[in-house]
């Protein structure tokens, strides 16, 4: 019976919570530590937190979906931008803002390459310490390049069509058409083969303030086809040869404005009433410094009577 009781006993003991273990007790001298956990207003906070965080993550994903659709982001690059095995290709129309360093730059086969901006395009060259070596600027007033040799070239690339330096100016055309109203103004000499104007156009060669010289090693030609040739000046007209001569060659020469050789007067002395018929006929004469004059033309010549005008003149 009293094994029974016992054994009924620590039933009901075992079934029976135990005070020691709900403060933690494990045996016989064990301290009690309190409950750990996070409640009221803390607890709040913190899924709060963790909300405003789920929520942070949702928009970024959806910006960030969204940017990738707009700029149009691919394997192959980003928008117009598209990068290729042989560099980077542009399509439609670019805008940089910061300098732009590139070895080469070209067009698609079937457009043309157009460098726009709204004040000046500045395309710099520069060397291995970074010195500017070339420039070309094009504004709205002018174009300028800044080189030490200007070229530019045929398609083909092999004939020089124009090129510039410090020392001279190539114009390797066949031909130099110039079509302004006022023509062509040098301000120093000009050396060429022919000079010709268009067809029923008048070529006129002139200085206005200054002398006009042709120089040419074995001679000048000049050859109005159709036209006349005028040759005029305000001062005097020198046709010099050193060596050989100057042939006038024309069915009718004519020297206009000669003067009249200077001599006594016929009528001089002669009685009243005395009468010549008049002078029509004249010869040529001629200085001994080179000036011609008309003398009355008689049986014989009268150049000697008439010479006091080489005297006075």
């Amino acid at each position: 019976m009293d094994g029974q009781l016992m054994t009924q006993e620590q039933y009901i003991l075992a079934a029976q919570p135990n005070p020691l273990h709900q403060r933690g007790s494990t045996g016989c001298g064990a301290q009690a530590y309190p409950a750990v956990g996070i409640y009221g207003w803390r607890k709040r906070c913190l899924y709060f937190f963790i909300l405003l965080l789920l929520v942070t993550m949702i928009v970024n994903l959806a910006l960030t979906i969204w940017i990738l659709k707009v700029m149009n982001f691919t394997p192959e690059g980003m928008g117009n931008l598209r990068i290729t095995k042989d560099g980077i290709r542009l399509e439609g129309v670019s805008e940089f803002l910061l300098p732009l360093y590139v070895k080469e730059i070209q067009s698609r086969k079937d457009s043309s390459l157009i460098l726009q901006s709204d004040r000046n395009v500045t395309v710099n060259a520069r060397n291995d310490q970074g010195q500017l070596t070339g420039q070309l600027t094009v504004g709205s007033e002018m174009v300028e390049a800044q080189c030490q040799r200007f070229e530019v070239r045929s398609v083909d690339g092999d004939t020089v069509l124009f090129s510039a330096d410090e020392e001279e100016i190539s114009i390797g055309t066949e031909k130099l058409k110039v079509t302004g109203n006022e023509g062509v103004v040098f301000s120093h000499s000009v050396e060429t083969s022919h000079v010709r104007a268009e067809p029923s156009q008048d070529l006129k060669l002139e200085s206005p303030t200054r002398t006009l010289t042709l120089e040419a090693p074995r001679g000048v030609e000049i050859n109005a086809g159709v036209g006349d040739f005028t040759a005029s000046c305000r001062k005097d007209l020198l046709l010099q040869s050193s060596e050989g001569e100057i042939l006038l060659d024309a069915n009718t020469i004519r020297l206009g404005n000669i003067p009249l050789g200077s001599a006594v007067d016929p009528l001089e002395g002669a009685p009243a009433g005395t009468t010549y018929t008049k002078q029509t006929v004249y010869e040529l004469c001629a200085c001994a410094n080179g000036k011609l004059y008309l003398s009355p033309a008689e049986k014989g010549s009268t150049c000697q009577t008439t010479s006091n005008f080489c005297l006075w003149s």
